[in-house]
């Protein structure tokens, strides 16, 4: 038997063996996993096995049924929303589509949560917006893309839950994902377009002033940057 610490390690292996393999279409839908065959292969318990599954069924990417065993399930079926799978997905063959369908998302919806914001975001709120706007200036040249992105991803999560919807607060954890992506699998320039830092300066003031419609026009300028960024770096 494992111990409960060295068990959490064992089924968080799994889980980041058995994710990649379905969302990268190496166990298509339909695919049958049977948890002895997994036993036998990663060399765990069946308790281990069972706790990876139940992980991969919260997103909605097999199912499991009493005398079928643990099914893929179709694509369509999976949750999209789920930062892991983004990631996963983001790691593997499937990473350009990926990328310009959380793009698309991002272009739908952060435009008019600026907009929002600018409207309802709290003092403390535009002064982080700010803080992290110029963060993201100062991280912007020599390289420093890892600290810039602690920055760019703050900023937008502020934007989408000053906005005061809590449907698009929600989106915080699924845009983070998506600019990590870019910046863990290179499809970043080597330091991020100036105008894009700039733009982000001018949202930040945007959203002070109360400016709603500016807040939203910068805000999709940025996004049709993001799309036409993808158009060089991941066609």
């Amino acid at each position: 038997m494992e111990n409960e610490g060295a068990g959490q390690g064992l089924h968080a292996r799994v889980l980041e063996s058995l994710g990649p393999a379905i969302t990268a279409g190496e166990y298509p839908p339909g695919t049958i996993l049977r948890t002895d065959e997994l036993e036998e292969r990663f060399e765990v318990s069946r308790t281990v096995i069972r706790e990876a599954i139940r992980v991969l069924e919260s997103m909605h990417l097999v199912a499991s049924r009493r005398r079928v065993g643990v099914t893929v399930r179709p694509t369509e079926e999976w949750n999209v929303y789920d930062p892991r799978v983004i990631g996963w997905r983001l790691a593997g063959p499937d990473r350009p589509r990926q990328l310009r369908s959380l793009t698309v998302l991002r272009s739908a919806v952060e435009p008019v949560a600026a907009g929002l914001a600018a409207r309802h975001a709290t003092p403390a709120q535009c002064a982080e917006l700010t803080e992290h706007a110029m963060g993201m200036v100062a991280t912007s040249r020599g390289q420093q893309l890892d600290a810039y992105l602690v920055h760019d991803t703050a900023f937008h999560r502020i934007v989408l839950t000053a906005s005061g919807n809590e449907m698009f607060a929600r989106l915080g954890d699924v845009v983070a994902a998506v600019l990590t992506g870019r910046t863990h699998h290179h499809v970043m320039f080597t330091d991020p377009d100036p105008a894009a830092v700039t733009l982000h300066v001018q949202v930040a003031e945007a959203v002070r002033v109360g400016d709603a419609d500016r807040a939203e026009a910068l805000t999709r300028e940025i996004t049709v940057g993001a799309m036409a960024e993808l158009d060089v770096l991941a066609p």
